[in-house]
């Protein structure tokens, strides 16, 4: 009599095992969305804040998150100046610029100032803060308050328009990619970090953020809300000759 020989239970399973570790290795190809012998692709950059004036630069923390907006009336042309040739809105006088602006000038002819405790004009900065390859004209003043004062002009079609006004106490300016940081100090020993991101009109507020390094020097009794303490934000408005 011939015997049957059993089939061996491993070789029935076989088939399921084998499409659950397909299954599985799927899976890890789709965590990170490559196949074999794909290459992977490069990791971009994130932008660091870079200074436009060392000297004025403190050494505070991360740039701020929280998107604000504005609206505000187009910018206008200034009156008084020259057309802007090929050469570029740096090859105007800035001095003329300034003159030109009526936020700016009483502080036209402020004398030059190459370090912080001075009050005067810092050196002019030229930076393409637009995207479309030309760079704006950055003037920055001091004034014997303690306040400085920004502004950005932009070349546009022969004319100087201004895109931003800002101004604060022992202001530090930087830049991350396109955008414009300022740090000024508040009451109380904080600080607030106004980031600008031109919008295609002007340089317009995308975040304004306030942090509180010291929360004896508020005066409040235990309990109370001290991050909600006032503190005076950079003016976007006239700034007077000071």
């Amino acid at each position: 009599m011939k015997l049957s020989r059993p089939r061996p239970r491993l070789l029935r399973g076989a088939p399921f095992a084998a499409a659950a570790a397909v299954v599985v290795l799927a899976g890890c190809g789709s965590v990170d969305g490559l196949d074999a012998g794909e290459p992977a692709p490069s990791v971009s950059v994130q932008p660091r804040p870079e200074p436009l004036w060392p000297a004025w630069s403190g050494t505070s923390a991360k740039a701020p998150g929280a998107d604000t907006a504005t609206h505000q009336p187009p910018p206008e042309p200034l009156d008084g100046l020259p057309d802007v040739g090929k050469e570029g809105i740096g090859s105007l006088d800035f001095r003329a610029v300034l003159r030109a602006d009526p936020r700016m000038r009483a502080l036209a002819d402020r004398p030059a100032i190459e370090r912080p405790g001075r009050a005067g004009l810092r050196p002019v900065m030229l930076k393409d803060l637009t995207g479309d390859g030309k760079p704006e004209l950055l003037v920055a003043a001091d004034t014997e308050s303690g306040r400085s004062v920004l502004s950005v002009y932009r070349a546009l079609g022969g004319r100087v328009y201004p895109i931003l006004f800002a101004s604060g106490k022992r202001v530090s300016i930087e830049t991350i990619g396109p955008d414009l940081l300022l740090r000024s100090s508040c009451a109380g020993g904080g600080e607030q970090a106004v980031r600008f991101r031109w919008d295609g009109v002007r340089m317009s507020t995308v975040s304004d953020t306030k942090n509180y390094k010291n929360y004896k020097n508020y005066g409040k009794t235990p309990g109370q809300d001290r991050t909600r303490s006032p503190a005076p934000a950079p003016s976007r408005g006239s700034e007077p000759g000071e």
